[in-house]
């Protein structure tokens, strides 16, 4: 969902993550991502925001494959790299069901037509259309689950076939200290995806590393020193480092400036975006910050429990929200204007106030790039508001 003649970088497909705890009747089921789809384009930058626990973190890690998804698929530069099989299960289990049915239903029309039957021959005429009947229903279903064990199977071979596209995707964690090993010199937590990659001069490996510590505003004897001699601001800088290494095509940047002063935010806010415009890397920017994402995205989705509920061109989205839930955010943005702070009501969002018990909402694209989670009666209303 995007830029219409455009091929993306990255596509998600129908994406759901759910983690379950518990056995039988006591089993829950947290759906922490719940079936989400969109694109990412080269060289944009994409917001993904919303309130703690929405499930945005949970949609980079299985992204970048640190989650195995429970269902939907990731492209990644036109080719599979992260599928789950939820859905073709349930398929293969729908059509046993199906056939059951239909035989169930079948072998009553059979009794009846046969306790209204004439004759013998009549009868047996009956038992060989039904006997042909039911070799029939069962064909069609082995090759329906044929055919969802297949799409298992070509997923698989995809998956292992595209296993080195992986490592042109990166990711900078949240915690800068949490994702760094106390252990290890900033030189070895760097240099550790180009050892994995294959790199073995030591030459090779010191001169990269201190090409991408410059890069960052870092310096290279910064490189002997431990994590825990740096400040938050070049901590992150150093997680920075660590993606870039690997000259990736594209970054996960979940919730990078969080943990950080403000001041040390737009540090890191300028970096990234120096970067994007001198590398062509294209990020895809996890923050429950609305201001900081209108400021450095491109595109904004608006996610809320484990749903995409909005997502338009940053502009549009500030300039026409539509979905309650992207009204509420917008309404809690800090602004530097106390007169503006006294005067201004913020929105609550219940998603009671939504009734879609006969019409389910699906996410329509309700003008050219903005799509937004709605049914058709609430499509309607929305168009009248469009500025």
């Amino acid at each position: 969902m995007g830029r219409k003649n455009e091929t993306p970088v990255l596509s998600v497909n129908n994406l759901k993550q759910h983690f379950s705890s518990g056995f039988g009747k006591n089993k829950l089921v947290v759906k922490a991502v719940d079936g989400i789809s969109f694109d990412i384009y080269k060289g944009e930058v994409f917001g993904l925001v919303g309130e703690s626990g929405c499930g945005k973190t949970t949609t980079g890690r299985t992204i970048i494959k640190l989650y195995e998804p429970t269902d939907g698929e990731v492209f990644f530069l036109g080719n599979l790299i992260s599928a789950g099989y939820l859905g073709n299960k349930q398929a293969i289990k729908q059509a046993k069901i199906d056939a059951k049915d239909i035989i169930r239903s079948n072998k009553h029309d059979l009794s009846e037509a046969i306790a209204a039957a004439e004759n013998d021959e009549e009868k047996e005429k009956l038992n060989q259309e039904f006997k042909e009947t039911v070799d029939k229903i069962n064909e069609e279903r082995n090759q329906k689950i044929q055919a969802e064990k297949d799409d298992i199977q070509r997923k698989k071979q995809e998956l292992d076939a595209n296993y080195e596209l992986m490592k042109k995707m990166q990711m900078i964690f949240q915690d800068p200290i949490a994702s760094l090993n106390p252990r290890m010199t900033v030189k070895e937590i760097i240099a550790e995806g180009l050892r994995i990659a294959g790199v073995k001069d030591p030459r090779v490996i010191n001169d990269q590393v201190n090409d991408v510590l410059e890069t960052v505003g870092l310096l290279p004897e910064h490189a002997s020193r431990y994590p825990h001699e740096f400040s938050g601001g070049q901590r992150q800088r150093i997680g920075i480092a660590r993606a870039l290494i690997v000259n990736p095509e594209f970054i996960i940047a979940d919730e990078p400036i969080s943990a950080l002063d403000v001041s040390i935010q737009a540090q890191v806010i300028n970096l990234l975006n120096d970067l994007r415009e001198r590398l062509g890397i294209t990020i895809m920017f996890i923050a429950h910050d609305l201001s900081v994402i209108k400021y450095f995205s491109d595109r904004i989705g608006v996610m809320y429990y484990g749903n995409l509920v909005e997502l338009a061109d940053a502009d549009e989205l500030f300039l026409n929200p539509l979905h309650p839930y992207t009204k509420s955010l917008l309404s809690a943005v800090p602004q530097p204007d106390p007169r503006y702070v006294k005067t201004r009501q913020l929105v609550t969002y219940d998603p009671t106030m939504q009734d879609y018990i006969n019409d389910l909402p699906v996410l329509q694209e309700i003008k050219t790039e903005h799509w937004v989670l709605a049914n058709d009666a609430e499509i309607a209303e929305y168009k009248k508001v469009l500025k």
